[in-house]
C-alpha cells in the first residue's frame, strides 16, 4: 500500500519531485566521474606512479566533492519534504501513524532517487572517461591505462547520492510526522525559524577547520609546489560548507543590516525583508549553492592565477594541473549552478498561494516581482559575501605562500565575473518562476496551492 501511495504522490507532485530527481541525477553523475578513477587505478597495466596519481585525484578532489554533492542533495530533499509538512500532518490526522508517514516519504524518495541514479550512469561513465583522457593528454597518466567503471563508481557515486537523499527525507519526514496538523501547517508556511544546535555546532567546526587549512597554507605549505593547492582548496570547501550550515543565522544578520536599504525602495522592499524573516529556513536554502559556487570557483581559479603569475613559463605538469583545475571547477560550478536554479525555482513555485493572496489583496504583478527581487537580493548578498570569505580563506594564504603578495590583480576580475554570473542566474531563475506563477488567475492559483 505504501508503495502505491508513493507512486501516486510522485505523479501528483511532479514539480517537487523533479527538483529532487535533478539533485540526485547530477550528484550521482559528478561523484561517479571521480570515483571511476579508483576503479581505473585498480586495473591491469597500471604503474605505481599512475596508480598514485589516479588515487590522489579521486581521493582529494572526489573527497570534498562528496561533501559538496551530499550537502546539495540533502538540502534539496529536505526542502522537498519540508514543503509537504502540512500534507503529512493531515495524513496523521486521518489516522496514519508516524511510521507509515515516514515510509511514504522515504518510498517516494527511493523511487525518485533510483530513477536519478540509473539515468546518471551514462553521464558518470562519460565524465570518468573524460577525466582519464585529460590526465593522459596532459602527460600525467600513461596512454596504456584503460578506463574502468565498476564497484567504486557505483558505491560512491550511486550509493552515496541515494543514501544522502534517503537520509535527508527520512530526517525531515520524521520530524514532520511528529507534529500536530495546526503546528505543521504553521511550520510549512514559515519554513521553520530555529536552527538546531547540531547544525550550528557543525557549521562552526567546519569554518574553524577551513581557517586551520588557511593558517597551514600560509605558514607551512611549500609554495614552490603546485600540489600545495590541495590544502588551500580544502580551506575554501570546508569554510563554504560551514557557512552553508550557518546560512539561516547569517541570512538573519544580513537581512537586519540591509533592511533600511531595502525599506527605502518602498513596500516591495519592506515586504521582501519581512518575508525572508518569516520563512528564514526556506529562504536560507538557496544560500548554500551560492556560497559553494562562489567559494569553489573563485578560490580555485584565483589560486591558479596566483601560480600562473608567479611562473610565466609553465611546465607540462603545471599546464596539466591547470587543465584539471578548470575541468574540476567547471563540473562543480555547473553542479552548484543547477542546484541554485533547482532550489530557487522549487521554493518560488511552492509560494504560488502566497503570491495569489498578495494579488487578491491588491498587489500588482510588478510589485510581487519586486518583492521577489528584494528577497533574492538578500539571499545573494549573504551567499556572495560568505562565499567570498571562504574563497579568500584559500586564495589569500596560497598567494602569500607562493608570491608573498595578497593576491594578483587578475583575481579581482575572476571574482567579479563569478559574482556577476551567480547573481544573474539567481535573479533570472527567481523572477522567471514568480512571473510564471503570476500568469495563472489569482483565485485559480490559490485553489491549486490549497489542493497541492
Amino acid at each position: 500500500m505504501a508503495a502505491g501511495l508513493a507512486r501516486a504522490s510522485v505523479r501528483h507532485r511532479r514539480g517537487t519531485f523533479l527538483a529532487a530527481f535533478l539533485a540526485v541525477f547530477l550528484g550521482a553523475a559528478v561523484l561517479m566521474s571521480f570515483a571511476a578513477l579508483l576503479d581505473t587505478a585498480g586495473g591491469p597495466h597500471v604503474t605505481a606512479a599512475d596508480h598514485d596519481t589516479l588515487t590522489i585525484m579521486a581521493s582529494v578532489v572526489g573527497g570534498w566533492g562528496v561533501l559538496v554533492v551530499a550537502s546539495a542533495v540533502a538540502t534539496t530533499l529536505a526542502v522537498a519534504a519540508r514543503q509537504r509538512a502540512g500534507e503529512l500532518a493531515l495524513l496523521r490526522s486521518l489516522g496514519a501513524t508516524p511510521a507509515q508517514t515516514v515510509r511514504l516519504v522515504v518510498g517516494e524518495t527511493a523511487l525518485v532517487g533510483l530513477a536519478g541514479v540509473l539515468l546518471a550512469l551514462p553521464a558518470g561513465y562519460g565524465g570518468g572517461w573524460t577525466l582519464l583522457h585529460l590526465l593522459q593528454d596532459t602527460g600525467q597518466i600513461g596512454d596504456g591505462v584503460g578506463f574502468r567503471f565498476g564497484a567504486s563508481a557505483l558505491a560512491v557515486g550511486a550509493g552515496g547520492s541515494l543514501l544522502a537523499a534517503l537520509a535527508a527525507s527520512f530526517g525531515t519526514a520524521r520530524r514532520a510526522a511528529r507534529r500536530r496538523a495546526a503546528e505543521a501547517h504553521r511550520q510549512a508556511a514559515a519554513g521553520g525559524r530555529r536552527t538546531s544546535r547540531f547544525r550550528l555546532a557543525a557549521g562552526v567546526l567546519l569554518v574553524a577547520a577551513g581557517a586551520g587549512c588557511a593558517v597551514v597554507t600560509a605558514t607551512a605549505v611549500d609554495g614552490s609546489k603546485i600540489e600545495s593547492q590541495s590544502v588551500a582548496g580544502e580551506g575554501a570547501v570546508l569554510s563554504a560548507l560551514g557557512f552553508a550550515l550557518l546560512a539561516p543565522v547569517l541570512l538573519r544578520a544580513v537581512s537586519a543590516a540591509l533592511a533600511p536599504l531595502l525599506g527605502a525602495l518602498g513596500a516591495p522592499g519592506r515586504l521582501g525583508v519581512l518575508a525572508v524573516r518569516q520563512r528564514l529556513q526556506r529562504a536560507a536554502s538557496a544560500v548554500m549553492p551560492v556560497v559553494l559556487c562562489t567559494a569553489i570557483s573563485t578560490g580555485t581559479l584565483s589560486m591558479q592565477a596566483v601560480w600562473n603569475s608567479a611562473h610565466p613559463h609553465l611546465s607540462a605538469d603545471d599546464k596539466g594541473t591547470a587543465t584539471l583545475n578548470y575541468v574540476v571547477v567547471g563540473m562543480l560550478a555547473v553542479f552548484s549552478a543547477v542546484m541554485l536554479v533547482n532550489l530557487v525555482v522549487a521554493e518560488t513555485t511552492a509560494r504560488r498561494g502566497e503570491f495569489a493572496q498578495l494579488r487578491l489583496a491588491g498587489a500588482t504583478q510588478r510589485q510581487v516581482l519586486r518583492q521577489v527581487a528584494a528577497e533574492t537580493a538578500l539571499t545573494l548578498a549573504t551567499g556572495l559575501l560568505f562565499g567570498t570569505v571562504a574563497a579568500a580563506a584559500s586564495a589569500v594564504p596560497y598567494s602569500l605562500a607562493v608570491t608573498g603578495e595578497v593576491l594578483p590583480g587578475s583575481a579581482v576580475g575572476i571574482h567579479a565575473a563569478v559574482v556577476a554570473g551567480v547573481a544573474v542566474l539567481a535573479l533570472t531563475a527567481a523572477l522567471t518562476a514568480a512571473r510564471r506563477t503570476g500568469r495563472t488567475p489569482a483565485t485559480a492559483a490559490l485553489r491549486t496551492a490549497v489542493a497541492v
